[in-house]
């Protein structure tokens, strides 16, 4: 089920609303280093197209979970993302939670991805796919593997909840994972 509403365009400034007084280009860097602070974690989103032909693998930093029953996961992907593109085509993707030792397979996902079908690689890394044939990275700490149900046009980003069709641990469980302080990266999605 798609959801939309009416949205403003998006703008190449600082967006308001501003307190009264406030300098509109400081006050939006204030907001980004209040946002920064906020605890985030720092995932890799597979995605396939419909037809199974594509794969790809992202950087993201805004998921969470939304339900509890149905258990659902909402990532927000950037409208212009490829992964944007095959989520809305295949209508599935995967969240892949990242070791903290391995914080610089995130850049590498920074940009559409080499895939080396052959090989089960994107851009170097091994991958299987899941159940429903979405990219799931073989040294992720764990994943969710999720069906969208709805989908929330939100301005720069589209709002996927997916419902979480399959879950697991695949290094152990007490690995601590990857979180946006951990990096100098300040935005992934």
């Amino acid at each position: 089920m798609a959801l939309a509403f009416p949205l403003m365009p998006v703008s190449e400034g600082p967006i308001g609303p501003f307190p009264e007084g406030a300098e509109p280009a400081e006050y939006d860097k204030l907001r980004r280093r209040v946002f920064w602070k906020m605890p985030s974690g720092l995932f890799a989103v597979g995605s396939r197209s419909g037809d199974g032909t594509r794969r790809n693998m992202m950087t993201l930093n805004w998921a969470t979970q939304i339900s509890s029953d149905p258990k659902l996961l909402g990532i927000a992907v950037e409208k212009p993302a490829l992964t944007h593109d095959l989520i809305a085509d295949s209508r599935v993707f995967t969240l892949n939670l990242i070791d903290r030792e391995d914080r610089a397979i995130v850049r590498k996902f920074t940009k559409p991805v080499e895939v080396d079908s052959d090989e089960r690689t994107l851009n170097g890394f091994a991958y299987h796919d899941g159940r429903t044939g979405a990219p799931i990275l073989d040294q992720a700490v764990a994943f969710l593997e999720c069906e969208v149900r709805h989908e929330l046009d939100t301005g720069s980003h589209t709002f996927f909840a997916g419902e979480v069709v399959a879950a697991a641990f695949q290094r152990d469980e007490e690995t601590a994972v990857l979180r946006m302080e951990d990096t100098r990266m300040n935005y992934g999605g």
